[in-house]
């Protein structure tokens, strides 16, 4: 007989906007499930960047969604709604929420949830969906990257970048990355890079350019924003794509238009937290059609650099903000 569910759970919360010690655990009630949705006795929850962004007060969740941080999970089924016939309690996940990543149970829209790729414990999963589904909705279906093209990956030690290179590597493509050092770059040469360039000792335009000849690249994943904006336009090749996931580098910049009509440029980007629970299933369908077999296969693997105790979440923040991790910071529960 499955045990009762307990009445309280311990969350992380975010206090007040500010500093990494704003994160404190605290005692909620555990949720019941929607008739569209998973409860999830949490193992691990992944820290990305955003989550930072929302303790500091710019990046409030979208309306509905929980205020407790973290965007993405592993865990076991332990209650399902009424309206779910695809998963059943007992079954290992991992998924994308819009937030409430941070606790020990956490509600999932069902359609955004991913089996445990075989082979992987609760932490390496739980480092997945939110990478998985940026890169893939970005990368592949944004920017429509292609065997046999060339991509430059902005940040190639992070999250975001590990998984970027070893998926465009994994379907063909030639894979160019930018990284702050050489541990960063010797990583991610490790993981398929053909090309990793130190932004602090080489500007990595002219650097680009001598590695493909001057040719350039047929498309660029940028977390940057402005103030890489003209100096990525700059390396595209016509009908290159520049797929824009973050503004590190600010929202604002100014970019010579001549210049996207006459080589056919397209600029593109996204957030996922604010889109639909259908479109997030279409992706995590298209990633368990498409990827999940790659990382069952050992192909594709999540880079983790190290894990915290769900109650030291302000540490994996200050790590975050050092930007001296490669791969991913894990929580677990």
């Amino acid at each position: 007989m499955q045990d009762p569910l307990p009445q309280s759970m311990t969350v992380v919360e975010i206090t007040e906007f500010g500093a990494p010690e704003v994160l404190e655990t605290r005692q909620r009630p555990v949720p019941r499930p929607g008739p569209d949705d998973l409860l999830v006795r949490v193992a691990a929850a992944g820290v990305n960047r955003p989550d930072v962004m929302q303790r500091q007060g710019g990046y409030p969740p979208p309306p509905g969604a929980s205020d407790i941080p973290g965007l993405e999970l592993a865990g076991t089924v332990v209650g399902i709604g009424d309206g779910v016939s695809d998963w059943a309690v007992g079954d290992a996940v991992c998924a994308l929420v819009a937030g409430g990543a941070y606790a020990e149970y956490a509600l999932v829209p069902a359609p955004q949830a991913l089996p445990v790729p075989a082979g992987l414990d609760a932490v390496s999963a739980a480092a997945l969906p939110e990478t998985m589904f940026t890169v893939w909705s970005n990368l592949f279906q944004r920017a429509r990257l292609q065997a046999g093209e060339v991509a430059l990956i902005h940040g190639g030690s992070s999250g975001i970048g590990t998984t970027a290179i070893q998926l465009a590597k994994a379907f063909g493509a030639t894979v160019l990355t930018t990284v702050g050092n050489d541990e960063k770059a010797a990583a991610c040469l490790e993981l398929g890079a053909a090309a990793a360039i130190n932004y602090r000792q080489q500007d990595f335009v002219e650097a680009v350019q001598a590695f493909t000849g001057n040719t350039g690249v047929d498309v660029v994943l940028d977390m940057v924003g402005g103030a890489y904006l003209e100096r990525n336009l700059s390396l595209l090749k016509p009908e290159g794509r520049l797929a824009i996931i973050a503004l590190i580098g600010g929202a604002r910049a100014d970019i010579d238009l001549l210049k996207l009509l006459v080589r056919r440029l397209t600029v593109t980007g996204s957030t996922l937290r604010p889109r639909s629970v259908a479109e997030k299933g279409a992706i995590a369908q298209a990633l368990r059609d498409r990827v999940w077999p790659l990382i069952a296969a050992g192909q594709v693997r999540p880079v983790i650099h190290a894990t915290f105790p769900l109650a030291e979440a302000a540490a994996a923040h200050r790590v975050m903000e050092a930007s001296t991790h490669i791969g991913k910071l894990v929580l677990v529960t």
